[in-house]
């Protein structure tokens, strides 16, 4: 489908695009992740992984002919910028636990270190999480902008304000849990507590209290 003409006859190439993304960043990321450990070939490996951005590039560069064009402003270009904003965030982070699990399960590497469940290291950890979610929100928010204002119509951009509107609602959804998690820490289970853990120090200072054991 061409790119010349009417923004009606390319917005479907949007979402075709997306799901391209989609699909090329995991055969992208397996392509060089099979070339670094399986092949032996790391810097070709970290060739094929560079290449991924440019998934991003290509639809960022569509999206904005489709708009130049003449379209209206509609939920696929929210979406695409959407979609951009999340995958340059996220994307590193999930190429690393992606890595991890390869490397563990095809090149005898250690085991990826499980989220922690209870307690502060749980609340750091949904502070850590939230912070990237709402860091991909308001890069989203911020190409939402610029494609408004590169439309330059406010009657064509209300799909854009709406997507807007939905990333702060998942900014707030992360502020509500990694806040809730702070307030009211999950407790480990007493089966659960490690060597060491509350039950054996309180064990220590009664043995403690008692003074050292009589001589025989």
């Amino acid at each position: 489908m061409s790119l010349e003409g009417t923004g009606k006859k390319v917005s479907p190439v949007i979402i075709a695009l997306i799901v391209i993304c989609e699909v090329g960043f995991w055969v992208l990321l397996a392509g060089g992740l099979a070339l670094r450990y399986l092949a032996k070939m790391p810097r070709a490996g970290i060739a094929v992984l560079l290449l991924e951005p440019l998934l991003e590039l290509v639809l960022l560069v569509v999206t904005a002919v489709d708009l130049k064009n003449g379209a209206e402003a509609d939920w696929k270009h929210g979406l695409a910028a959407v979609y951009i904003g999340f995958s340059v965030t996220m994307g590193h982070r999930m190429i690393k636990w992606a890595d991890a699990r390869f490397t563990h399960r095809f090149a005898g590497g250690p085991p990826p270190v499980p989220a922690p469940k209870y307690g502060r290291e749980r609340a750091v950890f949904e502070w850590q999480s939230a912070g990237r979610w709402i860091l991909a929100a308001l890069v989203a928010m911020g190409l939402l902008q610029l494609a408004a204002w590169y439309v330059g119509d406010p009657a064509r951009t209300a799909s854009l304000r709406d997507w807007q509107t939905k990333m702060l609602f998942v900014i707030g959804i992360n502020l509500v849990i990694a806040v809730s998690y702070t307030l009211w820490p999950k407790k480990a289970p007493a089966g659960e507590l490690s060597p060491g853990g509350a039950d054996e120090r309180e064990r220590d200072k009664a043995g403690a209290a008692q003074g050292p054991p009589s001589p025989r």
